[in-house]
């Protein structure tokens, strides 16, 4: 009698309720795999850039402010959908905006975007994986979470692996909203003033018939410095597990 009525207070999650959390990611998929079926992606390319460079910058001058939370809002979209294309925004943004400008208004979109789909994925699979999950990623998962900030750092400033990935994983590992939004926002900055800048110098580029170097952040003079960020980022692990051995050994 007593099994039955804790059977009763605690029932099985509803089925409209699952599908109501996946609904934002079956958009989102739907959305990515729109992006391919209408050939969109012509429209995020260096070739669409050069032939629309003049309406651009028009309207940019036309509208100013609103042209920046347009293109904010924009990139926003492009990260949330796991578009491709990142790179030649980005460059869009200092042509467009300027080095700072423009580096800030990605950042802040950028952010944005990887925050929406954060809480996506966390709110319509976390819960899934979680409770699938091996030793392995549990362990990993309290890995990860102690030293969020930190691990989230390395991932964001050295491009190892693709940006939509790094926006998945933090969201099946536990890592707090607050700390992957810090996260984020600061471990992009560095990379993406290196595109930004080189952005700001597209039109002189165009005009001597010549291309941006896409891969201007594997570069060693480029490359080197945020991987000396990403180390420092790591000093606070090595100094945990530094007080723990010392902690363990007194």
């Amino acid at each position: 009698m007593g099994n039955t009525e804790l059977q009763d207070e605690t029932p099985a999650p509803r089925r409209p309720a699952l599908l109501k959390r996946a609904l934002p990611l079956v958009v989102l998929v739907a959305g990515l795999g729109a992006f391919f079926v209408l050939d969109l992606d012509v429209y995020f390319s260096l070739e669409a850039l050069k032939q629309n460079r003049e309406s651009l910058q028009m309207f940019v001058a036309e509208n100013g402010f609103l042209a920046i939370l347009a293109f904010a809002g924009l990139y926003a979209v492009v990260v949330a959908f796991s578009l491709p294309g990142g790179a030649i925004m980005t460059l869009a943004g200092g042509f467009l905006f300027g080095t700072i400008v423009g580096g800030m208004t990605v950042v802040v979109g950028a952010t944005i975007g990887a925050t929406a789909l954060f809480l996506i994925a966390r709110t319509a699979l976390g819960d899934v994986l979680r409770a699938k999950a091996g030793p392995f990623l549990t362990k990993m998962e309290d890995g990860f979470r102690e030293n969020a900030m930190s691990y989230l750092l390395v991932l964001r400033l050295v491009p190892l692996f693709p940006f939509w990935l790094v926006n998945l994983v933090p969201a099946f590992l536990g890592v707090p909203t607050g700390t992957y939004v810090i996260g984020t926002f600061f471990g992009i900055i560095p990379g993406t003033f290196v595109f930004a800048s080189v952005g700001n110098g597209l039109g002189a580029l165009l005009d001597a018939g010549q291309d941006p170097n896409l891969g201007i952040i594997f570069q060693p003079n480029v490359l080197g410095p945020l991987i000396a960020l990403a180390l420092l980022s790591l000093v606070p692990v090595a100094y945990k597990k530094y007080q723990a051995r010392k902690n363990l050994s007194a």
